[in-house]
C-alpha cells in the first residue's frame, strides 16, 4: 500500500511538472519544454495506470487530480505571478480539505 502511494506521489510531480513545461512550451511552439512536456505526461500517466492495479480508480484520481490542481495553482502563483482571487483560495482550500477526507475516511481507500 506504501508503495502505491509513493507511485502517486510520483505521478502527481510528474503532472504537475508537465503542466509547469506546457506553459513554458508556449503553445507548443519551444521544442524542450514541448518535449519535456510529453514526458512528464507519459511518466505521470505510466505511474497512474500502475497505482490503479492495487487502489481505487475513483480515489486515486480524485487524489492525482486534487493535488495536481493545488500544486499546480500554487506553481502559477508563486513561479508565473498568476494571481489567485480569494474565491480560488477557498476553492482550492476545499480541495485539500477533499483529499485529507478522502484518505482519512473513506473505506474505500484500502486502509
Amino acid at each position: 500500500m506504501f508503495s502505491a502511494y509513493m507511485i502517486l506521489a510520483f505521478a502527481i510531480i510528474a503532472e504537475v511538472l508537465g503542466t509547469t513545461f506546457l506553459v513554458k512550451s508556449e503553445g507548443f511552439s519551444k521544442l524542450l519544454p514541448s518535449l519535456l512536456v510529453v514526458i512528464f505526461y507519459t511518466a505521470s500517466f505510466y505511474a497512474l495506470s500502475q497505482v490503479t492495479k492495487t487502489l481505487n480508480i475513483g480515489v486515486v484520481y480524485a487524489i492525482w487530480s486534487g493535488v495536481g490542481i493545488v500544486f499546480t495553482a500554487m506553481i502559477g502563483y508563486y513561479v508565473f505571478k498568476q494571481a489567485l482571487d480569494t474565491p480560488a483560495f477557498i476553492g482550492i482550500g476545499f480541495i485539500i480539505a477533499g483529499v485529507f477526507i478522502i484518505n482519512l475516511f473513506s473505506k474505500t481507500v484500502g486502509h
